[in-house]
């Protein structure tokens, strides 16, 4: 692990992130394969609104003020150089991250969670590596409105039936967002369940590649309480069918298949039913059949964790792929292990400014289902080569 070292302070800023080749297993750079290549990042940079000394007690006072975390937190999105960047506990956009970020190159969408919830998630793009061509926002409020309440799932009728005792322990900070849920009613009621004001992003891109593919990009922070799987299995439920309508919405505009990268923090360990449900063979019979696979899984592992803290330490982010065909990851995000210098005590420190790590791979395209065809244009190419036929045909009749 490379540590920086500042020149100005001496303070070490963010170890140099590396990605790893899955085929040699030597470290790699964007510029390394052939083929139209891109790099996607999912990171939970920990919102400001959330830092406070009473939530990390462990983390030296000066790494936690706002103007270290941000020029961190913008000193790292810099070096991973990723051309996809998929944020989580996103706040102070508009007053800072939009013009950094636009300044190296990037736009962006970002999407507040709902009531006084001040964060919220984001992706940002680099537009020279792709297009941003249809958008939906996922507002998991919208959960409530589907609600039957003659026929209400035991699950969420009870906050006692599904994984009471897994992950026990939350961090200091998820624990306060709580506030015992008091604030919001009655627990029990599946109006008041539903409603945790969580939120995603889902955007369609052309890639600029001389095939002209389109990827979906879904981005979202799933619920946090360990003790209410049954709302966090909902939430993915959700997003599983929202993911599925959207690839087919893009499909059918713009005449071709797209690959599909879902990332986020799932706020769920590998073995709970939130993730076996999203790499599970089998789909909501209402929605259209997407089928997930966990990028980290698939190729060596899940990290062994992704969030470190005293309280908790374990692996909670994910990138999951759908119909993985056309794209190839080669290289994967290294992720510290236990042992690493710049992890011991726990997070965010001087090295990370985040309790979580980011994650990541670059993934070439190997193809397209379809080159991108616009109807109306298709017709009058069609127009026009049979009219050159023709006066092809006359001349030499002639």
């Amino acid at each position: 692990m490379r540590i920086c070292k500042s020149k100005m302070s001496g303070m070490p800023k963010p170890p140099c992130p590396k990605f790893i080749s899955l085929e040699d297993g030597e470290f790699t750079t964007k510029s390394t394969s052939n083929g139209f290549k891109f790099r996607l990042v999912s990171y939970n940079i920990l919102a400001q609104v959330y830092v406070k000394s009473s939530y990390f007690p462990h983390s030296p006072s000066s790494c936690l003020k706002w103007k270290a975390r941000s020029q961190a937190i913008l000193m790292e999105f810099k070096n991973l150089s990723a051309d996809f960047l998929c944020i989580q506990e996103l706040d102070e956009y508009n007053s800072f991250y939009k013009s950094n970020m636009e300044s190296l190159g990037y736009s962006s969408l970002y999407i507040q969670r709902t009531g006084q919830k001040r964060d919220g998630c984001g992706i940002f793009y680099r537009s020279s590596s792709a297009e941003l061509i249809l958008m939906e926002e996922i507002h998991y409020n919208d959960l409530v409105n589907g609600i039957d309440y003659e026929n209400v799932p035991t699950e969420i009728e009870s906050n006692n039936t599904l994984d009471v005792d897994r992950r026990e322990e939350a961090s200091g900070k998820d624990s306060t967002k709580a506030n015992s849920h008091g604030d919001q009613g009655d627990p029990n009621d599946p109006c008041v369940r539903l409603k945790r004001d969580c939120v995603g992003l889902l955007m369609a891109f052309k890639l600029r590649d001389p095939s002209n593919h389109l990827i979906v990009v879904a981005n979202t922070h799933i619920y946090w309480d360990p003790n209410w799987a049954d709302v966090k299995l909902a939430q993915v439920k959700y997003l599983r069918r929202r993911v599925s309508q959207f690839k087919e919405i893009v499909s059918n505009k713009f005449c071709s298949t797209p690959s599909v990268i879902i990332a986020g923090d799932f706020n769920s360990t590998p073995g709970d039913e939130v993730y076996q449900y999203l790499v599970s063979a089998n789909s909501d019979s209402e929605a259209p059949a997407i089928q997930l696979c966990s990028l980290y899984a698939t190729n060596g592992g899940e990290p062994p964790f992704t969030n470190c803290t005293p309280d908790f330490t374990g692996t909670l982010d994910y990138i999951f792929l759908s119909d993985p065909g056309y794209l190839k990851p080669v290289s994967l995000l290294e992720v510290p292990g236990p042992q690493s210098a710049d992890i011991i005590g726990g997070l965010p420190n001087h090295y990370h400014p985040s309790d979580h790590l980011p994650i990541g791979a670059d993934f070439v395209v190997l193809g397209s289902s379809n080159s991108l065809i616009i109807p109306e244009l298709q017709d009058v190419e069609d127009r026009l080569s049979k009219f050159e036929i023709g006066e092809q045909m006359k001349v030499q009749n002639n």
